[in-house]
């Protein structure tokens, strides 16, 4: 098997982050988005990270098989050491520790870029994720009860925290 290489994300790999990310949105409960994200969407998204919000892919054999990114928690000033993680893997590569080698790239590099606390949340249901946020030193910080409503379920959110 081709050795899984962890790159920065380049803009050309938008298409392929986001097909991924847009099978999340209309087959899974990970994202509370409900509609498939369009071009001018992916723009906007792909334009709020740089080197403190970063995206980085892993690419075998040429071809993308997930991502990761660190975004900004909230636009206020006093947040801005904060940051949201997120980790989306192709449906056919899930539990080959791509999004393990995914957070640790991203976790080294928000840290390097002056990130204090990396906050998940991760959807009801999702115990693979919750396990793996603890063996990356996560803590569970709280559930929010019934603040999303997918495929005509109301699903808790587990908040998790990492303070690096």
């Amino acid at each position: 098997m081709t050795r899984i290489e962890i790159i920065p994300a380049e803009e050309s790999h938008l298409p392929a982050i986001f097909s991924i990310y847009n099978d999340a949105i209309l087959h899974g409960t990970a994202t509370f988005d409900t509609e498939a994200k369009s071009d001018l969407e992916i723009v906007q998204w792909w334009k709020k990270h740089n080197q403190k919000y970063c995206v980085f892919v892993a690419m075998r054999g040429g071809e993308l098989q997930g991502w990761a990114s660190l975004s900004q928690w909230s636009d206020k000033q006093a947040y801005n050491d904060s940051a949201e993680l997120s980790v989306y893997i192709l449906p056919s590569c899930q539990g080959q520790n791509i999004g393990q080698m995914l957070m640790t790239k991203v976790l080294e590099q928000g840290k390097a870029e002056g990130v204090h606390t990396i906050i998940s949340r991760i959807t009801q249901g999702n115990d693979i994720s919750i396990h793996i946020h603890k063996k990356f030193g996560f803590e569970m910080v709280g559930v929010l009860k019934e603040v999303g409503r997918k495929f005509g379920r109301l699903l808790d959110v587990t908040m998790m925290q990492k303070i690096l």
